[in-house]
């Protein structure tokens, strides 16, 4: 406001001017419509009564699913993650757990595919003399992390194959322990334990007396001659989502809200694993 002009207005008695329209002050309480659609204050190349529309961060409307909001607490989360964080999952789990875990077959097979053919587009970018030195950086990303990948994968091929090995002989007694090996995972462990059992006999068995020359002896207060998962085994679980009331050998109950992380027997969330509700850390 111009004070000079205001003070000579009241000197003359002019009457004030016509009081221009507020302007709203834009704050928590004030947002435009989200449908309407504002006259352009700058004349543009279109023309100066051009509309244009509104920014789109105030034109956009929440999509129909944002909205929803589901009250069931035991609903699995449809997003999984991506293949590496799925096969990381799994490496983890198996690594921790005293069972053998189903394989992962389909992703470990699109996972070696993926890292084939970005090994094939790294020596193509390698061998080519028109690649500049920023190219060459971002290869050498690109093969850090295929390496990453492949120490994965690596550890999870191994940590099965260990178990496999040692509880061959009780994969070929269990038909359902055979359901969660691959073809070659189960050939492997037929072999393994026929070899195994062939070396014990030539070395030990045949001198003893017939009813001490057998592998599958199970007397009182005696370990069992063939190896099988320790189940009752403590392991960590951390909760992936809400998971229903677990109930603990001792009697007790136990709530486990997302991100909660306990210790327990393997047998009381075997299950939870299996669904992929919970995982071990």
């Amino acid at each position: 406001m111009d004070w000079d002009a205001e003070f000579e207005r009241l000197k003359s008695g002019r009457p004030a001017p016509a009081a221009a329209a507020a302007t709203p002050v834009a704050g928590p309480s004030y947002a435009p419509p989200p449908n309407l659609t504002r006259r352009n204050p700058i004349p543009s190349r279109r023309g100066a009564d051009s509309v244009a529309p509104l920014p789109a961060a105030v034109e956009r409307r929440p999509a129909p699913a944002e909205e929803i909001i589901d009250d069931n607490p035991f609903i699995e989360e449809e997003e999984t993650g991506t293949p590496l964080e799925q096969l990381t999952r799994h490496w983890m789990n198996e690594r921790h757990a005293p069972d053998i875990l189903p394989a992962q077959e389909e992703l470990l097979t699109s996972l070696l595919d993926h890292l084939r053919r970005q090994s094939d587009a790294v020596q193509l970018l390698r061998e080519d003399p028109s690649t500049s030195e920023d190219e060459h950086i971002r290869i050498m990303l690109v093969q850090t992390e295929v390496e990453r990948v492949k120490f994965i994968v690596r550890s999870y091929v191994r940590t099965r194959l260990f178990k496999i090995e040692k509880y061959a002989r009780f994969i070929t007694t269990n038909a359902e322990i055979q359901t969660r090996l691959t073809a070659a995972e189960l050939d492997h462990a037929s072999r393994h334990a026929k070899l195994t059992d062939q070396h014990f006999y030539l070395s030990v068995l045949q001198g003893l007396p017939e009813k001490q020359s057998h592998l599958d002896d199970s007397p009182l207060f005696v370990p069992p001659m063939i190896s099988e998962p320790d189940k009752t085994r403590p392991v960590f679980v951390h909760a992936l989502q809400r998971c229903p009331r677990i109930r603990l050998p001792d009697g007790a109950t136990l709530d486990m809200e997302k991100g909660h992380i306990s210790l327990m027997p393997y047998a009381v969330v075997e299950q939870l694993v299996a669904r992929g509700e919970v995982e071990l850390i």
